[in-house]
């Protein structure tokens, strides 16, 4: 990571380290009471990841720490293993960091770093619009001063709204005020540190108009120090849930890494290693679940100031971490100013930033069905909480997936005056087939899921050739695959056919796809000469064979 470091990288790194720690006390001490826990234990699991991904990490420009995604789903999951156990409440959360990291290490064993493409596109613009409704839901007893109860998002939604009448207007207005300075922060002085700016002007108005007094809580008394480095105890846990738990954590964690870490490296034609963010991420889990924290990941916010301020390396994460070990060493009773529906604010203010409304337009545009993935699993992680959301989430994705691949595209190829070499018919008003031939092509590999599919088109390409069809061409191009049940239904194709009269042939069959198909028999059933390397050197053979059929010479293909 560290390696060709050049001298002039040198103030960029620190400066950026700066930044982003000064970012980062107040947002993590915020995602800390997202998880249900007190402010402190964000800064406690702060530390430990940010000198991890240093050290492992393939991408220089990721931040990583605590972050909405994995907060959320830490409140989910210990509210359910707790089961009102609330004494067990940390321990039970460091232990889920500790499993996060201990799966994080088998998938780097395993290599399983195709977890990335799990979530398709959609589906995680759909899940981070999601996760920011949990986030502002959760926050609206902070910055309303209600007491919101509920034991759903829904519930406690139906709870706020009931309630509004017992708003209280010091704790409101104190979140007002502090999201306005926040979002003229992001628009006017975007690489000013405006979190803590705006963290200090709020407890700075709360000491200075005695706003405790009248009810403005504030996070209270902040232990100095670092916590001693313990195991949690795993016996008062359900091993049965925490597992399940910490599997949706990892998955989501290690996607959100991921997908962040490219989308920084190819600014910069990086390359990032996926197998080696596992280790990485799985290294910064254990670091925070060992000092008493909770489940990490990336943090884009984080990610894009520490790029913007000029970070180079991965030194910045270091100088952001030595800031805040500073900070719990020597800054206790300033954090502990800090006001409760200040922190609710940025929680809102950095929830509504996760919700990429352009994005949504552009998946708007380019396909509904995928707007609509988009959308339901936003709804999924609002209505069924983040780990069913989750769930359904990659559910959908793979869903669509196999309703693309049961339903695609095919055509019937032949030619066009004017281009060369055969194109879809139904592309182009002046294209002909050639006179007895079908060559059809099927756009997907062919397994059990679309079987049926392929052979009722393939037929209902012959059913609509006129004239009377005498071969029939299986362009192979995009058949990269087989299954058994793919096998049986190209042999009912051929033997239907064969029961008409009619030839099957096979053009440009992959050498993978000719060793899936040669122990089944199914290449000596058809013929090694009905077997083709090229669309030309079948056309020529089927005119070769109508010639010597019919006797003369019979017209051009192209003709």
């Amino acid at each position: 990571m560290f390696r060709g470091y050049q001298r002039g990288w040198l103030r960029g790194d620190l400066l950026a380290g700066v930044t982003v720690a000064a970012y980062l006390v107040p947002q993590v001490m915020a995602y800390a009471e997202v998880a249900g826990l007190p402010a402190i234990t964000g800064l406690w699991a702060a530390v430990a990841p940010l000198v991890a991904y240093a050290i492992l990490g393939s991408s220089r420009q990721l931040s990583v720490g605590p972050e909405s995604s994995t907060a959320l789903m830490t409140a989910a999951a210990v509210t359910v293993l707790v089961a009102g156990d609330q004494q067990n409440y940390a321990n039970t959360a460091a232990a889920l960091a500790l499993s996060v990291g201990a799966i994080c290490l088998i998938c780097w064993v395993a290599r399983l770093g195709f977890l990335a493409n799990l979530l398709s596109h959609p589906v995680l613009i759909g899940y981070m619009a999601g996760i920011a409704g949990l986030m502002i839901i959760s926050q609206l007893g902070k910055v309303s001063g209600i007491a919101v109860e509920g034991d759903s998002v829904l519930s406690e939604l139906r709870f706020f709204v009931a309630d509004l009448g017992r708003v209280h207007w010091p704790t409101l207005l104190v979140a007002v005020a502090t999201f306005a300075l926040l979002v003229a922060f992001q628009r006017l002085l975007p690489r000013w540190p405006g979190p803590l700016v705006a963290m200090v002007l709020a407890a700075v108005a709360v000491a200075v108009l005695d706003l405790d007094r009248m009810g403005v809580k504030t996070v209270g008394t902040v232990p100095r120090g670092l916590p001693a480095a313990s195991i949690p105890d795993f016996s008062t846990i359900n091993l049965g849930t925490l597992v399940p738990a910490a599997l949706g954590v990892t998955i989501v964690a290690y996607t959100d890494n991921v997908v962040t870490a490219r989308a920084f490296a190819t600014r910069r034609r990086e390359v990032i290693d996926a197998r080696q963010e596992f280790l990485a991420l799985g290294a910064a889990n254990l670091g925070a679940g060992l000092f008493s924290g909770f489940p990490v990941s990336s943090s884009g916010s984080r990610t894009v100031i520490g790029d913007a301020v000029g970070s180079r390396t991965q030194l910045y994460s270091l100088a952001a971490a030595a800031i805040v070990l500073l900070t719990m060493l020597f800054l206790g009773p300033a954090l502990s100013t800090f006001p409760l529906a200040a922190l609710g604010a940025l929680v809102v203010f950095a929830a509504i930033r996760l919700i990429d409304f352009a994005e949504l337009r552009r998946i708007a545009r380019f396909r509904r069905s995928e707007l609509f993935l988009a959308l339901a699993t936003a709804a999924s992680v609002l209505i069924f909480d983040v780990l069913y959301g989750i769930a359904i989430a990659v559910a959908l994705s793979i869903l669509e997936l196999l309703k693309r691949i049961a339903r695609p595209h095919d055509g019937i190829l032949g030619y066009v005056p004017g281009l060369a070499g055969m194109h879809d018919i139904d592309d182009y008003a002046t294209g002909r087939q050639v006179p007895g031939l079908v060559v059809y092509r099927y756009d997907a590999p062919l397994f059990f899921a679309n079987a049926e599919d392929f052979k009722r088109r393939a037929l209902a390409s012959v059913d609509a050739a006129d004239p009377p069809v005498e071969w029939f061409l299986l362009n192979a191009e995009a058949n990269t695959e087989v299954d058994l049940t793919a096998v049986d239904a190209l042999e009912e194709v051929r033997k239907t056919l064969a029961e008409r009269g009619i030839v099957f042939a096979l053009a440009r069959v992959k050498f993978d796809l000719r060793e899936s198909l040669a122990p089944t028999g199914f290449l000596d059933r058809i013929g090694e000469d009905r077997v083709f390397m090229t669309l030309p050197t079948a056309v020529s053979a089927y005119q070769q064979w109508q010639a010597a059929r019919h006797g003369g010479d019979m017209p051009s293909a192209q003709s």
